[in-house]
């Protein structure tokens, strides 16, 4: 394969210069024909040119099953999870209308499947049994300022009593000790009791460090006069005896401005066979935006994310068990903005490139580093190009997974900034000292950029918007093929649809990738009129499915065990290069932790080929893989599933 972006590159360069030739001996009348509709459509649907370039369609699902898609895994039945909730509709929400599709992409089939809750702005990841892990989601949407009528925000409440917890109900009311105002919770709250601290030294009992609990509470009228502008101690009204003394309520300014989306702490599995949503327990903290990564041990990391009351998740981490499906907090805190790009590293840590998809604090937690999630220790990763434009960015383990490389690719200013990069950024993590330097460019600066490793060790990055949101008619229609091995990046087709915010990418199992998603704010370059959800499927052929005929693959086992190894027919025996496993994706906000591509070391003995997998547990995490097996040519296999116990 060494010099399979060279064979690339020529046959590139020599078709480009017989256009260029033939343009030359062409009289005026053929030019105008070369830039009209009909001569492109001829242009792009040559074979030279798609076995150079690869192909786009659209795919557009009967009304009946069209919903605004914000997430989308690859299950191992090879069909696709396309999940909406609400699909960042507010009369969905309040009609409590919660929309899933699972779609099979070779028979082009469709079903809806329901849905429990809204599951709009969940975290999702690969379990090793085949199941997909999905928690968090939306309890209430976003109210702008202007449309808050009743002040409000966070109430945090004490409990002094260090021998019982407390628990108060919905519609408990708190009186301000200064203002006098009083506000409503929302919601129950359960505060833990207060915990005795004594001397190390002496063992005296010096204080009780009360118990604390979160909740949204709000003004029991509408008008601005019930706003706060300074912290003030609450009563709690309706308690009695002790518990007057010792819980009590502290708030700072509960006020008419932006209320953010609130977090559900729900949690599902997916069970692809069934094709239906199975209950487990709850995470212990609401979260809207998290990031759910798995771990060395095959747990799950869930991380950051909007609570329940509208406002980040204090570094309060957690993981869930797959055997018992329960979650238990991480000893220590550490904080990330919402969406974090995270990976497990080959030595077990976590690696955070960086980019978010934007809600938290500007100067915490935005800086890449590898993370020691056991002992809390963070190592900062430096030499980031652009570093205060990482928000809605993508972040890709470049193939191989053994190389240990990470890509980020473009990203904006924080919150709602013009600012966007051109710039890709790659961190070798395997070097004594890594830093981040500069890989190729892309010709604009780019927002939410879509990227899928594929079975040839090329990466597909396609799409985004240079503005916020596809703000001024900015969506990108340009799609480009990086080649890993030789670090250069050249331009393909250009996709059909442009996409930007709630967008993502999915490789699927016959080497075609597929797109899904895309929020504009506007419709217009004005940006006066409101924009619409892209509903639209699109499919990118990649040029290398144009090049003769896919190598075959059969035969072979179901389950291949670290370390050992697993023999498969194929007619193409001969002519076979690569092998390599790749993880199904997991896909929102451009954000995918879950895909990579391992290679595996592979023999060819006549018509038998034999695979055999890498021993590291963290390199090759439990679950089910897409084999493909790739031939001189650059073409790969249709994929056989594998699981990797």
């Amino acid at each position: 394969m060494n010099d399979r972006g060279g064979r690339r590159r020529a046959r590139r360069l020599a078709i480009g210069t017989v256009v260029v030739l033939a343009l030359a001996g062409m009289n005026g009348p053929w030019l105008y024909r070369f830039g009209s509709e009909k001569y492109h459509q001829y242009q792009i649907n040559r074979p030279e040119y798609k076995a150079e370039n690869g192909k786009w369609e659209v795919v557009e699902f009967p009304d009946e099953y069209k919903q605004n898609t914000i997430h989308a895994a690859l299950l191992r039945t090879g069909k696709v999870l396309l999940v909406a909730g609400s699909g960042n509709d507010q009369d969905n929400f309040d009609a409590k209308q919660f929309d899933t599709r699972i779609w099979d992409p070779v028979k082009d089939t469709i079903k809806k499947v329901p849905t429990p809750t809204d599951l709009f702005c969940t975290g999702h990841t690969q379990l090793a049994n085949g199941n997909l892990l999905i928690a968090g989601g939306t309890k209430r949407y976003e109210k702008l300022e202007g449309d808050v009528t009743k002040a409000g925000g966070l109430m945090v409440v004490h409990n002094e009593n260090p021998d019982k917890p407390i628990t108060l109900p919905a519609g408990t009311k708190f009186t301000g000790k200064e203002n006098g105002k009083t506000f409503v919770s929302k919601d129950p709250v359960l505060v833990p009791r207060a915990e005795k601290v004594f001397d190390p030294e002496t063992g005296e009992f010096l204080r009780n460090d009360p118990g604390l609990g979160r909740i949204y509470v709000e003004a029991q009228k509408s008008g601005a006069e019930y706003e706060t502008g300074t912290q003030d101690n609450y009563r709690v009204q309706g308690l009695s005896g002790a518990d007057t003394r010792n819980t009590y309520g502290i708030a700072e300014k509960l006020a008419l401005d932006k209320k953010d989306f609130q977090g559900i702490r729900d949690a599902y599995e997916f069970d692809p066979i069934a094709e239906k949503y199975i209950k487990v327990d709850p995470m212990n903290e609401a979260r809207w935006y998290p990031t759910l990564t798995t771990l060395s041990d095959g747990k799950v990391l869930s991380v950051s994310g909007l609570d329940d009351i509208g406002q980040l998740v204090p570094g309060k981490n957690e993981v869930y068990d797959p055997e018992t499906q329960t979650w238990e907090y991480t000893e220590e805190v550490r904080q990330f903005p919402t969406y974090p790009a995270l990976f497990l590293m080959q030595n077990g840590k976590i690696f955070y490139s960086g980019a978010n998809a934007g809600y938290g604090p500007d100067d915490v937690g935005r800086d890449p580093g590898i993370w020691d999630v056991e002992t809390n220790e963070f190592t900062e990763v430096p030499g980031m190009s652009d570093a205060n434009m990482l928000e809605t960015a993508n972040s890709v383990l470049l193939p191989p997974a053994q190389d240990e490389k990470y890509m980020v690719i473009g990203g904006g200013g924080v919150g709602e900034s013009q600012l966007s990069s051109e710039k890709t950024r790659i961190a070798d993590l395997s070097a004594d000292d890594p830093k981040f330097v500069d890989g190729p460019s892309l010709e604009k600066g780019t927002r939410y950029p879509m990227a899928s490793v594929l079975p040839d060790d090329s990466v597909l990055i396609s799409g985004g918007s240079e503005d916020y949101r596809g703000r001024g008619d900015s969506n990108i229609l340009q799609a480009h093929m990086y080649d890993a091995e030789t670090n250069s990046m050249e331009r393909v087709a250009d996709p059909l649809v442009g996409r930007n915010y709630h967008s993502g990418s999915i490789l699927l199992p016959d080497g075609r990738v597929m797109f899904f998603g895309s929020d504009s704010l506007y419709a217009d370059k004005a940006n006066t009129k409101p924009g619409e959800f892209e509903q639209r499927i699109e499919i990118y052929t990649p040029p290398y499915l144009f090049q003769g005929a896919q190598p075959t693959l059969s035969g072979g086992p179901d389950t291949i065990e670290r370390g050992e190894s697993g023999t498969f027919t194929s007619q193409h025996a001969s002519s076979l290069e690569s092998a390599r496993l790749i993880r199904p994706s997991a896909s929102t906000h451009v954000t995918d932790v879950d895909q990579r591509s391992i290679a595996l070391d592979m023999e060819v003995s006549g018509d038998e080929v034999t695979v055999t997998v890498p021993e590291n547990r963290n390199l090759v995490q439990a679950g089910w893989y897409m084999l493909f097996v790739t031939d001189d040519q650059g073409t790969p296999s249709e994929a056989q599933w594998v699981q990797v116990p």
